[in-house]
């Protein structure tokens, strides 16, 4: 590609030297900018950003909204009319990038579905329950959610929050790939977090909170976590029906993770109705 494709991508981290490094390989020689918001990293993730000239931007988080894509949507001054996060631990192709190219030129939508290729133990994943989220916006196009939490967990992004997009939405064939160079602990670790909560917005929904805007897999997520079943469900339906078990112990692993993390859920959310 000669022309650096007019989008700004945005790389939210916090301690990601181990990742950053490849994912900017990715970015820098494709895109017209690219903006590292960072928290307060301790590690070498700020003078990574510096090496290969990108802009560098300070987030700090009170606990309630806006967590940092949402602030970036309504702070930052874009250049560009399109906005594409990408997380530190995916990598974009040459494929990838054409077909963003395309899309935006065409102009059919206002934000993009993008889908993602697994990597987990070392292996890339075939099978299983397919990863896609909402990762390329028009600008003004949409926010994502907006949930009024105090401080359920760590997160300072929007992990599980969907965007609500103003317009039709398209979808980017050509997958991201996605892997974490930090290890299983880290994993489960980052998992943990995410547990804790999806547990509390399961029981804020329960209590009448604002569902509104939900994808379908939300809705279904949302409305069964909670039962005994669902976890095992998850498992099986990942696992067997989806072909996991093609992808070998690596497959095993990441459904049994998903197993342990849903339950997980349920047990945090069991104890928010205890209190």
């Amino acid at each position: 590609m000669n022309a650096l494709l007019n989008i700004t991508v945005v790389v939210p981290v916090r301690n990601e030297e181990k990742n950053l490094p490849r994912c900017l390989d990715a970015l820098v020689d494709k895109f017209v900018a690219v903006v590292v918001v960072d928290s307060s990293s301790t590690d070498r993730t700020a003078e990574i950003a510096a090496k290969y000239g990108v802009e560098f931007v300070q987030f700090d988080w009170n606990g309630r909204f806006p967590k940092k894509r949402n602030w970036m949507l309504l702070n930052y001054a874009f250049k560009t009319e399109w906005v594409l996060f990408i997380d530190a631990d995916e990598i974009v192709s040459d494929a990838f990038v054409g077909e963003v190219s395309r899309a935006v030129r065409e102009g059919a939508a206002n934000a993009y579905w993008l889908r993602y290729t697994n990597v987990f133990l070392g292996k890339t994943l075939h099978f299983g329950v397919p990863q896609r989220k909402i990762a390329l916006i028009k600008r003004g196009a949409g926010l994502y959610e907006r949930i009024d939490e105090q401080r359920w967990s760590n997160l300072d992004m929007e992990v599980h929050e969907h965007p609500i997009i103003d317009g039709p939405v398209g979808e980017i064939r050509m997958p991201i790939r996605h892997e974490d160079d930090r290890g299983i602990l880290k994993f489960i670790e980052k998992h943990a977090d995410y547990a804790a909560w999806e547990a509390r917005r399961l029981f804020e929904l329960r209590q009448g909170g604002n569902a509104n805007g939900l994808t379908l897999r939300q809705k279904v997520k949302y409305g069964y976590v909670d039962q005994w079943w669902f976890a095992h469900f998850y498992f099986f339906y990942t696992y067997i029906l989806r072909l996991g078990v093609l992808d070998g112990s690596a497959g095993f692993y990441y459904a049994f993770y998903k197993l342990w993390y849903f339950m997980t859920v349920r047990r945090i959310h069991a104890e928010c109705q205890e209190k």
